[in-house]
């Protein structure tokens, strides 16, 4: 330890003989009078030894990393500026960053040094020059900083760009008459394509001219594509940016929405009302419809589903921006996705929960159902610190309904049981607005808080007081009981703010208790003197009201009271017993007054039932995650947050003008492009531009790779799309027959002599090259997952294209060698297009099993399901029937989607009309194609109907809304596993090549005891048919089962194996890249045999 210290007695000096101190300890370094403190350090630095400065440095930097003052050792430290040695010089502008502001006049000498510094050939010399000449501030050298930030800016090097960027706020905060010239150099830092300084740049523009929007327009696209590369804190400026920006450009997406009651509802609750849906007219229905199209604007669209993606990033800010941005700009369909991730922030640091809780607890507010999935995540936990467990009370009391209530009451009844007394109080308030807000349970919450009032513990006694008073205001005529029961407990109470509870309510309900009420006041009245002010108050009050209703009995104990209360030492008291008696014992001759007549209105009128609300309902005024939100006061520099403004604003203004060197490069590729400009559109759409579209979601859509290239603008994008384009150009001309070969030869020769214009016609039909392409390129990667799957006829092709093309795309050397081996290829070769491959294989990484593609062919099923499922009972849906069944045929609307037969039978005494799909829940990633309305079901007729599922490879259930004449009917749908599987048939080489791949946590194996009736193949085979949608592989095992299927989805391949063992056994084994697909068919298939 004594080697790392300042004060190192043994260390010798450079500088000459090491320093003579006595060997007594009380005389040593610490207590020499003619010590100099950091002596050492300032010989080691004068040192012509660089290995003694970089020590002496080091040592520095870490007296001021454990924040030790070391601002005298600034004159020993800033001569080594001009060292050679770089590392040496990096530590230096570390130390002066810290102390420049401090040290100026000394700092001001090395100004010559540091602009010297700023054409350093080192990139972190030149960024730390600028950093220590913005940290010195002095008006003085204005000018020299701002044009140290000029040349800065435009620096080769994105890490000094990024310096300037962090420099301009300095330099704005010391002279803000600057502004002028400090905008252009953010302008040019935000056009910047590097995401090392977009994030710089978008914190320079926010704290020097937020005001600025028409800075944002051209670059509001890039912003929002490069938002995944930019570094964490970066992202967390740029999406709060964004937020605002987009609040002023953007219309409201949830302006023409039904509002929160949709929201509130639970979400698999079926409390639709029948009743009030009968009264619904056309007009409202069709309202309702008009409401549900409303679609958002491309660039609206392109911010929040670049957004999503960092609700998986690690950093709790980086989420909790994006939530925030879901919740002030999406649709109240999408804010959904942003639950999970808030969850999973519930496992950070106690300072996260805290700041996480807060929104969630806003948010609950208004979106019940956006966290009721999440209920258990929001019990308390002993550990958790009171003020969360106080957060996490408030949000399971937002989101307490009639279906989840029972399960938060039974929480709430173990939290009473806690020894924090702020969090049991918290509790039973938390009970009393459960009881208020859900009427259902009212009676149930009164009667556990009556039985409270008996428990030993005071301070759970005294809150129960306070909360049946608030609740009994409610229905005091159904409660005499209570109250009763209240009173008796002024004995025993001593919390004052119970006893005042009990007080009011004894004053306020006198009628119902007109014996006991008396009796309470003189009680009261023995012990006024020591009673605290709240209680003292209450009393005047009891004996106001007793006086009104009971004047005989109570007329002397009023007096009493009321001549203790003029002498009571608190001016409240004196001032309240002063007004109070001008009611009941007026002032000589004024005994007629208007206000002795009106006495009993005034004091015995009806009072409101108080409302309990959360108290984060007022916090929407203010931006979720903000400090003024969590605190609930307007901190200082908050801005509030835009409000949407009426009409949208111009999108034109966000589009980017072309620049001509980009031009250039563009002919030069168009040239490229007019090689395949006589091939088919369905060849120019090939799987090559389909699989770099999955690789990359900032590529946009595949059928435009150049105008891809042209709205990306970081240079991996471009090169990306030009090797894309290079693929699909030597895979359409393989496939050219040798006429169009021979066509295509003379167009090339005569390229070099056309015009653009003439190239960008002929290459039309394949590519888009106006402005507009960033705008479809938005729209079509914002299409819905039922959109994107392809029909297998349509797939097919593509697909064995892609792995023909495979096979030579090696052996052409160049461009010119591919148009002469064109004359060489027969127009007999065309690729077999096979409509049953569409779409459902996944591409393979190696390239020697060019055979895959074809051996792979879907197979009709095996076994067809005829068992059936009631959907819906006569008597929920009031006489209609309803059956399900699992077809295991291919869904005409999608490939992906499990098809489901419906069977509906009228068992009513009356035809029933409109039978139709109305409002339906479905998980994330889940699409669903009703079924065709049935307008007439006569009596005892039966119809049958089908819809189609795409279950996203989950075996989570789907719940929809079955109409009947205006009567919504809930139904639930789950798919067993083996539905979700579709068969194929392949040769058994390659099962077991794609065997092999699935291996280790892919691999799921159980060895199973054979019944007796299961022991023969035929029979296993016709079990496992059973149980999933499987095809049978031919083995050339005897004792090898194999079958092969694939998931509906995502196309993964779904391998079964049987083998058979001795003594009745089989060895069940279950490959597939879907671990919980694997598992759960293993399980399926096990139950089967076993019966």
């Amino acid at each position: 330890m004594a080697s790392n210290g300042s004060y190192n007695n043994d260390r010798p000096s450079s500088g000459g003989e090491p320093p003579e101190y006595s060997a007594d300890p009380a005389s040593g370094s610490f207590f020499h009078s003619d010590y100099k403190k950091h002596e050492d350090l300032k010989q080691m630095l004068d040192s012509n030894k660089d290995s003694l400065k970089l020590e002496a440095m080091k040592r520095i930097i870490g007296m001021v990393a454990k924040g030790r003052d070391a601002s005298d050792l600034f004159p020993a430290v800033v001569k080594n500026v001009v060292s050679k040695n770089i590392e040496v010089k990096k530590l230096v502008y570390v130390y002066l960053v810290r102390y420049a502001e401090e040290q100026q006049d000394l700092a001001l000498l090395s100004i010559s040094t540091f602009q010297r510094a700023l054409k350093d050939p080192n990139q972190l010399i030149r960024a730390s020059a600028l950093r220590v000449l913005s940290s010195i501030r002095v008006p003085m050298i204005v000018p020299i900083v701002m044009l140290a930030i000029k040349d800065s800016a435009s620096d080769m090097s994105p890490y000094v760009r990024k310096t300037a960027a962090h420099a301009i706020p300095k330099l704005y905060s010391l002279d803000q008459e600057q502004k002028e010239e400090l905008v252009h150099v953010i302008e040019k830092l935000l056009s910047d394509k590097t995401t090392l300084v977009v994030g710089s740049a978008v914190m320079a523009f926010e704290e020097v001219c937020p005001e600025r929007i028409d800075l944002i327009h051209k670059n509001y696209r890039k912003l929002c594509n490069l938002l995944v590369d930019v570094d964490e804190w970066g992202q967390v400026i740029i999406i709060n940016m964004l937020t605002r920006y987009a609040r002023t450009q953007f219309t409201d997406p949830n302006a023409d929405d039904v509002g929160e009651e949709s929201q509130n509802k639970p979400f698999y609750d079926d409390e639709d009302d029948d009743d009030a849906d009968e009264g619904d007219s056309e007009e409202q229905k069709k309202e309702e419809k008009t409401k549900k199209t409303y679609t958002l604007d491309h660039d609206h669209r392109l911010l929040l589903r670049n957004t999503k993606p960092l609700l998986q990033s690690r950093n709790a800010s980086v989420v909790m921006g994006v939530a925030q941005l879901y919740h002030h700009l999406a649709p109240r369909s999408e804010v959904m996705v942003v639950a999970k991730a808030l969850i999973r922030l519930l496992r950070s640091h106690r300072e996260v929960q805290s700041v996480v809780l807060n929104c969630i607890a806003s948010i609950s507010t208004l979106r019940k159902g956006m966290f009721e999935p999440f209920l258990k995540s929001f019990f308390v936990r002993t550990s958790d610190p009171t003020h969360i467990k106080l957060l996490k009370l408030e949000i399971l009391t937002n989101l307490a309904t009639e279906t989840s209530i029972s399960v938060i009451l039974r929480e709430f009844q173990t939290y009473i049981s806690s020894h924090d007394k702020e969090f049991v109080a918290a509790a039973i308030q938390a009970i009393g607005r459960c009881a208020s807000n859900i009427k259902e349970v009212t009676d149930s919450c009164l009667n556990g808080l009556v039985s409270l009032l008996s428990n030993r513990d005071e301070a759970v006694v005294a809150e129960s007081v306070v909360v049946i008073k608030k609740l009994l205001q409610t229905q005091p005529n159904e409660h005499k009981d209570i109250i009763i029961h209240m009173a008796k407990l002024v004995d025993f109470i001593t919390v004052p703010q119970a006893r005042a509870s009990i007080l009011w309510l004894l004053g306020e309900y006198s009628d119902r208790v007109p014996k006991i009420a008396p009796d309470v006041l003189r009680k009261m009245a023995k012990t006024f003197i020591s009673e605290e002010d709240i209680v003292k108050l209450q009393i005047l009050n009891l004996a106001v009201k007793l006086y009104l209703t009971n004047p005989k009995q109570t007329r002397l104990l009023c007096q009493y009271v009321f001549s203790l209360a003029r002498y009571d030492q608190n001016y409240d008291i004196r001032d309240r017993a002063r007004f109070l008696r001008q009611f009941i014992f007026p002032s000589a001759g004024v005994e007629n007054s208007k206000l002795t007549k009106h006495a009993k209105k005034i004091f015995l009128a009806t009072k409101p039932a108080p409302v309990l609300e959360s108290k984060f309902k007022d916090r929407e005024q203010f931006q979720l995650g903000s400090l003024s939100h969590y605190i609930n006061a307007r901190a200082n520099g908050y801005h509030d947050l835009p409000a949407f403004p009426d009409a949208p604003s111009d999108s034109s203004v966000r589009d980017v003008e072309l620049i001509v060197p980009v031009q250039e490069t563009r002919v030069k590729k168009q040239h490229t492009v007019k090689k395949r400009s006589f091939y088919s559109e369905s060849e120019q759409s090939s799987p090559v531009d389909e699989d770099s579209d999955e690789e990359s979601s900032e590529e946009g859509t595949s059928e435009d790779e150049d105008s891809s290239s042209e709205e990306d603008d970081s240079s991996r994008e471009d090169s990306e799309s030009q090797s894309s384009d290079s693929d699909v150009r030597e895979s359409g001309e393989e496939k050219e027959t040798k006429a169009n070969a021979k066509q295509k030869k003379t167009e090339l020769k005569k390229a070099g002599k056309e015009d653009n214009n003439e190239v960008s016609e002929e290459s039309d039909s394949g590519e888009t090259m106006d402005d507009s392409s960033e705008e479809e390129k938005s729209d079509s990667s914002e299409s819905s997952s039922a959109d994107k799957k392809k029909p297998a006829a349509k797939e097919g092709p593509t697909k064995t294209v892609s792995d023909d093309s495979t096979k030579s795309v090696t052996k052409p050397k160049s461009n010119l060698d591919l148009l002469l081996e064109l004359d060489d290829v027969p127009p007999t070769i065309t690729p077999v297009l096979t409509p049953s491959l569409g779409g459902f294989l996944t591409p393979l990484s190696t390239h020697g099993m060019p055979i895959t593609s074809v051996s792979i062919q879907l197979a009709s099923p095996s076994f067809i399901p005829m068992k059936t499922t009631e959907l819906l009972n006569k008597i929920s849906g009031r006489g209609l029937h309803i059956l399900s069944r699992f077809t295991r045929s291919p869904h005409l609307f999608s490939p992906a989607m499990v098809s489901i037969e419906l069977t509906f039978t009228n068992l009513s005494s009356e035809e029933l009309m409109d039978i139709r799909i109305s409002q339906k829940n479905l998980p994330s990633g889940m699409s669903m194609h009703d079924f065709a309305m049935i307008s007439v079901l006569p009596i005892n007729a039966t119809v049958p109907g089908t819809i189609g599922v795409d279950f996203n490879d989950s075996t989570q259930p789907v719940s929809f809304n079955i109409t009947v004449g205006g009567h919504h009917n809930q139904v639930t749908i789950r798919a067993p596993v083996g539905e979700l599987i579709r068969a194929v048939t392949m040769p058994e080489p390659l099962f077991i090549t794609e065997q092999s791949k699935l291996r280790g946590m892919n691999e799921h194996n159980a060895v199973l005891n054979l019944v007796s009736s299961c022991i023969d193949q035929k029979t296993i085979c016709q079990r496992v048919f059973e149980a999933a949608n499987v095809a049978s592989i031919p083995s050339t095992d005897s004792k090898s089962l194999r079958f092969a299927g694939q998931t509906l989805s995502s196309k993964s391949l779904v391998l079964v194996t049987i083998k058979i063992l001795e003594n009745d056994q089989a060895n069940i084994s279950v490959n597939c890249e879907k671990m919980v697909i694997g598992s759960m068919l293993l399980n399926e298939i096990k139950s089967y045999l076993r019966n």
